[in-house]
């Protein structure tokens, strides 16, 4: 077989592809075998039909395209292996130019590929994030809310105030009738904490026990969404939270020390803790971006186009693809389709440049992911998406989503490798040694998130995988 690759742009090329028919004789006997098994010939068995007999009875075109249909693909596949520094990212556009009998098969294929990208020195990156300052405020806010765990509720013979627990029954009319599914009793209520119907905080301050208001709202689900309705509510108690006294007795209640000021100094390591967590991730974000920004990324378009209608797919797949419907929601958000359609097309740009940049830099940091990382990353998506491990791999192999997930994987370890060779220091000018946080140059034990794999859905409808997220060549190229 002789191949050659034209470079049409930095992310296309076309392979060309010349198979003499000596290599051919495998893909003749599958066709033939597979023909046999599809015609009727009297005086022979189902699958036991010469080769002479099909060629003269169905003529030797249906064998040839028998035989191209499966050695194509396979050819391709050998081409794209073949090829130095050459990574298919997308489905390749194949044309079979020549089909010279016993002589040769000559097709192209055009296909969309990884660009060349010259990344900057990482010992070069600076970047800065806030300092860690824990302040008396965030410790008292914690102790407030483990305090509020342990409250208890009382009930007060007074009008209901902000923060007041109250139980309420709910009904609602829309020009005269009932909204069923507007109506309930016995639901308990924090007033003040919003969220459940326009109006509803306003209205129930102020009511006693067995006192009721009605108000306007419009209803935003159900058969009357975007309607106005005439919205009563009767308050059949109030209670007040009373908390416990932040002392040694509550210290010993809600944890394990003795004292309030074992568990306050607790509370604030903790908060130190979870403060230096939010500079390792302001870290990995700005460490990308430094990346990018200084990164000429030329963007493969059928790998953007895949991406574009990936979200697309999905933002319309909540609305069961009803367009109408769609933009119904989009005038509510205050944003048209066309805003939507720009804003979808700048994200997925920004989306694949960062797929790209974290691929390039997972080959110059030699990254590879091993099947423990895999598992481990497996079985975190799944604990997400709060499926049985054995069935989201079964989802995520339907979809063609594994290969998705061993690339982002590759590219979370790129972006750590990343963050340790840069330079972090905080807003007061110190160096930051993060090391302890990124944990071990593992998947896992640093707990950065680079880039989500979509739920996998129902089959039929999940949105296929973009060929670029498996870094592997040969898996690429027999996608």
């Amino acid at each position: 077989m002789k191949s050659t690759v034209e470079r049409l742009s930095p992310t296309r090329v076309r392979i060309n592809v010349e198979v003499p028919f000596d290599e051919l004789k495998p893909d003749f006997d599958r066709a033939y075998k597979k023909i046999a098994q599809q015609v009727k010939v009297p005086g022979f068995r189902p699958g036991k039909v010469p080769a002479r007999i099909i060629e003269a009875r169905l003529g030797r075109g249906v064998v040839l395209e028998e035989v191209v249909n499966g050695a194509v693909p396979a050819k391709y596949s050998e081409a794209v292996t073949a090829a130095e520094d050459l990574t298919p990212i997308g489905r390749p556009d194949i044309e079979v130019t020549e089909i010279a009998d016993n002589d040769k098969i000559s097709f192209t294929a055009e296909v969309d590929v990884r660009p060349e990208i010259t990344l900057p020195d990482l010992d070069s990156l600076t970047v800065t994030v806030d300092d860690v300052e824990v302040t008396d405020a965030d410790v008292d806010e914690q102790l407030e809310n483990l305090r509020a765990r342990f409250g208890t509720l009382t009930g007060v013979d007074r009008p209901a105030a902000k923060d007041d627990f109250v139980l309420i029954d709910l009904s609602a009319t829309v020009d005269g009738k009932d909204v069923e599914e507007a109506q309930t009793s016995g639901f308990s209520y924090q007033v003040g904490q919003g969220g459940l119907i326009d109006g509803l905080d306003e209205a129930v301050q102020g009511l006693s026990a067995d006192e009721s208001r009605t108000f306007t709202s419009t209803l935003v689900a159900g058969e009357y969404a975007d309607k106005d309705a005439e919205i009563t509510v009767k308050v059949t108690a109030v209670k007040e939270r009373q908390l416990p006294d932040a002392d040694d007795e509550f210290a010993q209640l809600a944890s394990e020390f003795d004292t309030l000021d074992e568990l306050t100094a607790d509370l604030r390591e903790r908060m130190g803790n979870v403060k230096r967590m939010e500079q390792v991730t302001a870290a990995r974000d700005k460490v990308l971006d430094a990346i990018t920004s200084a990164t000429e990324v030329p963007l493969p378009e059928s790998v953007v186009a895949a991406e574009v209608d990936s979200r697309v797919h999905d933002a319309i797949h909540r609305f069961e693809h009803d367009e109408d419907a769609f933009a119904e929601f989009l005038t509510t958000q205050g944003q048209t389709r066309e805003e939507f359609d720009t804003e979808a097309r700048e994200e997925s740009e920004k989306s694949v440049r960062t797929r790209l940049v974290l691929d390039a830099l997972a080959d110059a940091e030699q990254i590879s992911v091993n099947d423990q990382e895999l598992t481990e990353r497996i079985v975190y998506q799944a604990r997400e998406y709060q499926m049985p491990p054995e069935e989201f791999v079964r989802r995520i192999q339907e979809a063609g989503q594994l290969g998705a997930i061993y690339a982002d994987v590759r590219r979370s370890k790129a972006l750590i490798a990343a963050v340790r060779a840069a330079t972090v220091t905080d807003a007061s000018g110190n160096a930051l040694d993060l090391s302890d946080l990124l944990g071990e140059d593992d998947a896992e034990g640093d707990g950065i998130e680079v880039l989500e794999v979509p739920a996998p859905e129902d089959t039929d409808d999940a949105p296929e995988a973009v060929e670029g997220e498996t870094t592997e060549k040969t898996a690429t190229a027999s996608s």
